[in-house]
């Protein structure tokens, strides 16, 4: 007797619930940890598990049929090498859904759906993390810098005088007769 086979439509066209499905499966690869509803967490959560214990085995044939729901050539290789290799003594359950409360417009259930090894970034990471960002904006405001006379100078000797304008010309002697009003 088959019973549970069944799945959630989402309300939506096959065409429409593939397209979210995929997009959902490599957001939660890309990012570990995606916030969604409940109905379509344990959907993604479905192709998410078969996807992660084909990457166990890191063979043409499944890097090919992971391909064929992972458009993106980066989150493709990042599940066979970091997340597939992480869950390798894992004999199934990769994911996570954790109850968050409920939506305000239309009091759906929300929850994360994480990869069970996630870690939360603690605050020395996310410091060393703003100071490598704040160390590649300082080179680049010091690379504009050198970039922007260079241009200034040929703006300067190529440029013609600039032609006035009637209003432009009346705009430049209002201010004038203003004060010479006064």
């Amino acid at each position: 007797m088959n019973t549970k086979n069944g799945f959630n439509r989402l309300s939506r066209t096959p065409a429409h619930r593939r397209a979210m499905s995929r997009n959902m499966v490599t957001s939660l690869f890309r990012y570990e940890r995606i916030t969604t509803t409940k109905s379509k967490a344990m959907e993604v959560r479905k192709a998410a598990e078969k996807l992660i214990t084909r990457s166990k085995v890191d063979s043409v044939h499944n890097r090919r049929e992971a391909a064929k729901f992972i458009a993106d050539e980066k989150i493709l290789n990042k599940l066979f090498t970091e997340i597939g290799p992480r869950m390798k003594d894992r004999n199934g359950g990769y994911t996570r859904v954790l109850k968050l409360g409920f939506r305000q417009g239309d009091a759906a259930d929300v929850v994360i759906l994480e990869l069970v090894d996630y870690k939360l970034e603690t605050a020395e990471e996310k410091a060393s993390k703003s100071e490598k960002k704040s160390d590649k904006s300082d080179k680049s405001d010091k690379a504009e810098k050198k970039a922007a006379p260079a241009k200034s100078e040929k703006s300067a000797s190529s440029s013609k005088p600039k032609k006035t304008t009637s209003r432009a010309k009346k705009a430049d002697a209002a201010p004038a007769e203003n004060e010479a009003a006064k």
